[in-house]
C-alpha cells in the first residue's frame, strides 16, 4: 500500500527587492496517518501554554519561550521533517539576457520539492495563500512539476488553517534569522540553540543530501 505525504510550504525574504539578504522557500513534511496526531498534540501545547493566535517565528517573546521550546522538542521527537532551500540573493544575476527573477523563483520551487519525492508514494502540496496572484502561481507550479505521477494534489491554504504550516515558518524564522546574524531577541537566541542541539550539522550551512529531518540545501550561485 503505497504512502501518502503532505507537504506544507512557505517562504520568507523571498521578494527581489525586499531589502532582505536571503530568498528562503521550505515545507514541512508529515505522514498522512499521522495527521491527526500532529494536529492534536500541538491544540495540547496551546492549551498547556494558554497561547492564543497563531505559531509564528515574529511571536518568539521570553513570556512565549516555553511553548516554543516545547513545539521545536515535538518536531525532533515525531516523524516530521523540514526542508528548505536558501539562495543569497547578491549571487543572483538578473541582468542575464531572457532571465526574470519570477522564473528563478519558481525553478527554487521545483528544486526544493522535486529532489525529495519518492515515486513510489503519494503527496499532498499546500502553499500558503499570500496575495491575489496565489493562483497563478498554484498554475505555474502545476505545470513545472507536471511530469511528476507521484503529486496528487496542489492546494493553497491559509496560513491559519494549519499548524503544521505555522511550524514550517517557525523553523524557517529561526534559520533566516541566524543567517542574517541577528541576536537582539533573547528568548530567540536560546531557540536556535536549542534547534542546533538537536542538529549535526549547523544551521547556517548545507546539510548532507541524505539528511531527512533537517534538511537545509544552501544553493552556490557562483
Amino acid at each position: 500500500m503505497s504512502k501518502t505525504f503532505n507537504f506544507y510550504c512557505d517562504e520568507s525574504t523571498h521578494l527581489q527587492n525586499d531589502g532582505m539578504p536571503y530568498m528562503m522557500i521550505a515545507y514541512i513534511s508529515s505522514a498522512y496517518s499521522q495527521l491527526k496526531q500532529h494536529k492534536e498534540h500541538l491544540k495540547l501545547l496551546k492549551g498547556k501554554h494558554k497561547v492564543k493566535g497563531e505559531i509564528k517565528w515574529s511571536n518568539v517573546s521570553g513570556g512565549q519561550y516555553p511553548y516554543y521550546a516545547d513545539l521545536i522538542d515535538y518536531f525532533f521527537a515525531t516523524d516530521l521533517a523540514f526542508r528548505s532551500v536558501i539562495v543569497k540573493k547578491s549571487q543572483i544575476d538578473d541582468t542575464r539576457e531572457g532571465f526574470t527573477y519570477n522564473d528563478f523563483y519558481f525553478k527554487m520551487y521545483y528544486q526544493l520539492l522535486h529532489h525529495k519525492i519518492n515515486l513510489e508514494y503519494t503527496y499532498n502540496i499546500y502553499l500558503d495563500i499570500k496575495d491575489t496572484i496565489s493562483h497563478k502561481k498554484l498554475a505555474t507550479l502545476k505545470d513545472i512539476l507536471k511530469h511528476n505521477s507521484s503529486i496528487r494534489n496542489f492546494q493553497f491554504i491559509h496560513s491559519h488553517e494549519s499548524s503544521l504550516m505555522q511550524l514550517t515558518d517557525l523553523i524557517m524564522g529561526a534559520i533566516n534569522y541566524k543567517l542574517r546574524g541577528e541576536s537582539k531577541v533573547i528568548a530567540k537566541n536560546k531557540l536556535i540553540e536549542k534547534i542546533e542541539s538537536h542538529c549535526k550539522t549547523p544551521i547556517t550551512q548545507s546539510t548532507p543530501k541524505n539528511e531527512n529531518k533537517l534538511n537545509l540545501f544552501h544553493i552556490d550561485l557562483k
